[in-house]
Formats: C-alpha cells, structure tokens, sequence
C-alpha cells in the first residue's frame, strides 16, 4: 500500500463532509421518508432485469441481513415481487411492481432536478471541467488497473441542433444496417418537424444521450391522448451498443409518463428490430398488433406495443 501523507486524508475528508452536505444527503433523502440506502435499493430495482438479492448485495455492497430487511419493507408496501430463479432454486429474482415504479419515479425525477438545479448553477465550461474531474475521481477510485478508461454516459435535455442530428443518425443507420431508403429518413423528418412544432413541454420530453461528450442516442415521450403516451425516435449509434443506453433511454420515457400520471404508454416498431424489440419486453410491453406492409424498399411487419403503467 503506497505511504498517504496526514494532509490527505484531511483534504479527502473535508471534501467529503463538503458534498455530501452540498447534495442533501445528511437531510431527508430526497424530501422523502426512505433512507439513501433505500433509494439506491429502488433504483437498481427499477433498472435491473429480475436481479437476485446477493447480486444486489454484492453489487452495492450491502450486508445481507441489512439488504434483506430492506426488501421485505418493500414487500410490505407492495412495492416488490418475487420469483423462483429457473437457474436456482435457493433464489428469488426480484421486480419491482407498478406500485414500486409509482413510489420510485417521483424520487427519480426529484433526485434529476436537483442534480440540473446543482448544475445549472454553473456556466457550460465550468460544467464541462466538473464533469471531468468526476470522471477523473471516479477512474482512479475503480476497482483494477487505475489506467483504465471511464467513459462518461450522460442523458441530457434537448438542444438548437439535436433534432437535425436525430434525423441524420435515422437516415444513416437504417440505410447502413437494413438497406432502406430515403422514405424512411423523410418520414423521421416529418415526426421531428411535428414534435418541434407542437411540443408541450408540461407532458413530452426529449433526450439526447452523450458519451464521453457526443451525441450517440435519442428518444421521445409525446403525448398521444390526456392517459397515453407514446415513445418515438429511439436510437443508438453503433459504437454506443452494449453499454445499456437503449435501456436508461427507455427507462427514462417510462419514469417521465408515471411521473406524469399517464396509464398507458404505447410504441410503433418493426419485426426487424430485435436489440429494441428485447428492451420494450424485458420492461413489460406487450405486443398487441403487427401488420405486414411495404415500406422504405422493403417487405417489412410493423408492430405496436403497449404498457400499462
């Protein structure tokens, strides 16, 4: 263990007791009556695939007597399901229920505000340096070798320029990938003209995920009727596959529409599209319709699928 000088130690831990006031966390957590540790719990329940408790336990690294007593007060409130693990049967995966989804998305997107609050305090450079240095802090705390590379995932409101961007990365990837042609490029620009032109900010929402500082991916809740929401223009360019985008993207449009008390979220694909088509399944959709149809210079199935929340 390398030699740590006194001075140090001071200067991390007086930077500690400096966040975690600057955050809230010595306040009640998030305005609500559940703990840190509780909120943290609900959150990896809400963006993990059916997890088993030592995975959380030991992903969090929480005392399994402490983490159990946790989920059974969530059980408690109807908060949490359990099944039986088909790979073993000593486990229970655990999912939250709608009721859990109700009682974590308001703590979400209280838990987004302040952080935006937080932030946008500070002009963009200052940002940007900030957000350096938190990749920095956090590159060199990770477990393994201290070299290697972070890179840093945001998910951000919409900005001048994103929606032309969102219509190119549509045109590009479905002509590279599927080999369909201009109609569907000029389809996404007529959505993208009439989400910007009739966009209400107090039910629709739009966002752009970023690595390491550029635009890799989109998506969109509009507002279909006052109880449905739809979700459009999800996409991910091809080197930000795998890192489980698609998936916070799709998160984030579902934690939106409860927040805002929709009951049904509704979404159009095609058969084609198996990476999304896994994303929409694993969170609940159900597929509900699928119609042959030409399109794009194609014979394509379109599909629709629904949630309710």
């Amino acid at each position: 263990m390398t030699e740590v000088s006194t001075a140090h130690v001071r200067q991390l831990r007086a930077f500690n007791r400096f966040y975690t006031q600057r955050i809230g966390v010595l306040d009640p957590y998030l305005n609500s009556e559940l703990s840190l540790t509780e909120v943290r719990v609900l959150y990896e329940l809400a963006h993990r695939d059916q997890p088993a408790a030592t995975e959380l336990a030991r992903d969090l690294a929480l005392d399994s007597g402490y983490l159990s007593r946790i989920l059974r007060r969530f059980e408690s409130r109807g908060w949490l399901a359990r099944s039986p693990s088909p790979a073993d049967a000593r486990q229970s995966l655990l999912k939250l229920t709608d009721a859990g989804h109700a009682a974590f998305a308001p703590l979400q997107q209280r838990s987004r505000d302040e952080a935006a609050q937080l932030l946008g305090a500070l002009p963009a450079p200052d940002q940007r340096r900030l957000m350096d240095a938190m990749a920095t802090v956090q590159r060199l705390l990770s477990p393994g070798t201290p070299a290697a590379p972070v890179r840093t995932a945001v998910l951000r409101d919409l900005q001048p320029g994103d929606m032309g961007w969102v219509v190119q990365q549509h045109g590009e990837i479905y002509a590279r990938e599927y080999g369909w042609n201009r109609e569907f490029e000029g389809l996404v620009a007529g959505i993208a003209a009439q989400m910007i032109a009739s966009f209400d900010p107090e039910w629709e929402r739009g966002w752009i995920a970023e690595l390491d500082g550029e635009r890799v991916g989109s998506v969109f809740v509009v507002r279909k009727s006052k109880t449905v929401a739809q979700l459009r223009l999800l996409i991910l360019i091809t080197a930000a596959r795998g890192l489980g985008l698609g998936a916070r993207l799709t998160d984030e449009c579902l934690a939106f529409a409860r927040a805002r008390g929709y009951r049904k979220m509704v979404l159009w694909t095609n058969s084609n599209l198996t990476a999304a088509r896994d994303i929409y399944a694993r969170r609940g959709f159900v597929l509900t319709r699928s119609e042959p149809y030409h399109g794009y210079g194609h014979d394509l199935v379109g599909e629709t699928w629904e949630l309710r929340l």
